[in-house]
């Protein structure tokens, strides 16, 4: 069984403001103590489907642009994650507990649209008209997002559950700056090296002094879009001068020579208290040093699940800083993690370079192949999925669930 935990809109949107609270707790400035867990009972609704009415699932895509925030805008997928929306809200059609709310009438599988609501103010509106309980946020949050501010939701907030981080989580936490420096200053895990050049600070003295080659890239990017290594300090001024005509600031990297990983790491629920992470996944067959987008190249012809004959020591502390990441920055939805050997040797350990908010449709692992959409692409959680082919589909029932403490509100 899988147990996919949600949060009355009412916790998800509370923020300083009287009305507006995240899902996870916001971390203005690290204390001397750190990111302290998150008490999950506080955000979970205790006067909502009292009946034990069916739960009506609407999925909701990209259609906004991200704002610009500090000088940078994270760029939009192609698409806005209808893919991995459509695959969603399909495998959420064939659970017998569950309603999906789409936008027509029998969206057809081969088909991506169809299946999901814009996350526009109008389209959130839609879904909930049309008799949604539920909202699954397949999308890039932010802190303007429809979902935190618009005045014409606040009559449904206590009306409406919501799967996903908190729109003020995840503006914070998609500046992989901040993270990375977090995690760093938290101290216990693995990291690179790193420096940030900021717009109009590029000069020939303070990058030629850097251990080449090293990694620039998107201080919030989406994918490897934007990411490259950097061989001389020629090639380091080009690109950067690139990155900063969109961005104020960018990260400089030490370039990780190893194997690559990458975890997704999954949030407690009513039936585990602790975070979890699926399979390992290594990743290979990488363009210039770089794991190519999976939009480009599906991620099963370069990557696939790391069997547990193979766990060595390196594996599983890169597998238990993961889940202490989580951890400390308290999410309340599924991330992925993305790690490197520091050299190329089995003797190296893995260190921790990009915490992702939006998982690569890491909602996939939990049904059988048979079960699941005709899709174009492969993805991370099919290949995790794979060592769990032959379990009945009895064991892939799905319940969006409450803490022990509201089981009477469970769908």
């Amino acid at each position: 069984m899988v147990s996919i935990g949600y949060f009355s809109a009412t916790a998800f949107r509370q923020t300083r403001s009287p009305l507006r609270t995240c899902a996870t707790r916001i971390i203005s400035e690290l204390s001397a103590r750190g990111p302290q867990p998150v008490s999950y009972n506080r955000y979970y609704s205790k006067s909502l489907n009292k009946s034990n009415s069916r739960s009506r699932v609407a999925v909701l895509y990209q259609a906004l642009d991200p704002p610009i925030i500090d000088g940078v805008r994270k760029p939009k997928k192609p698409g806005g994650y209808q893919d991995s929306g459509a695959d969603i809200a399909y495998c959420l059609s064939n659970c017998a507990e569950i309603d999906v709310i789409s936008p027509v009438p029998s969206p057809e599988p081969s088909k991506d649209v169809g299946w999901c609501f814009p996350d526009t103010e109008a389209g959130i509106l839609q879904a909930i008209y049309e008799g949604a309980t539920h909202l699954w946020a397949n999308t890039i949050l932010f802190a303007s997002h429809p979902l935190q501010t618009s005045r014409s939701l606040d009559r449904y907030q206590d009306f409406i559950q919501v799967v996903g981080q908190g729109p003020l989580v995840v503006q914070k936490y998609d500046d992989k700056q901040y993270v990375n420096d977090l995690l760093r200053q938290l101290g216990g895990f693995t990291m690179p090296k790193a420096w940030y050049i900021h717009n109009g600070q590029c000069t020939a003295t303070e990058i030629t002094s850097l251990p080449y080659p090293i990694v620039a890239k998107p201080i919030r990017g989406r994918g490897s879009q934007g990411v490259k290594v950097c061989y001389n300090p020629d090639e380091l001024a080009a690109h950067a001068e690139d990155l900063l005509a969109s961005s104020s600031s960018i990260i400089i990297e030490e370039f990780l020579e190893g194997e690559e990983i990458t975890i997704t790491v999954m949030p407690p629920t009513q039936a585990r208290s602790e975070y979890w992470s699926l399979p390992i996944v290594t990743r290979f067959n990488h363009h210039e040093g770089i794991a190519p987008y999976n939009g480009v190249v599906a991620v099963t012809k370069n990557s696939r699940a790391i069997v547990d004959s193979e766990l060595d020591e390196a594996y599983i502390q890169a597998r238990d800083e993961c889940e202490r990441a989580a951890q400390v920055l308290g999410v309340t939805a599924p991330i992925r993690i993305d790690a490197r050997r520091v050299k190329d040797s089995k003797d190296s350990k893995f260190a921790l370079f990009d915490v992702n908010m939006k998982p690569v449709k890491y909602y996939d692992w939990a049904w059988p192949a048979w079960q699941r959409r005709p899709s174009k692409l492969d993805t991370v959680s099919d290949i995790c999925f794979g060592l769990e082919l032959s379990r009945p589909i009895k064991k892939y029932t799905v319940h969006l669930s409450f803490p022990e403490e509201s089981k009477s509100s469970k769908a």
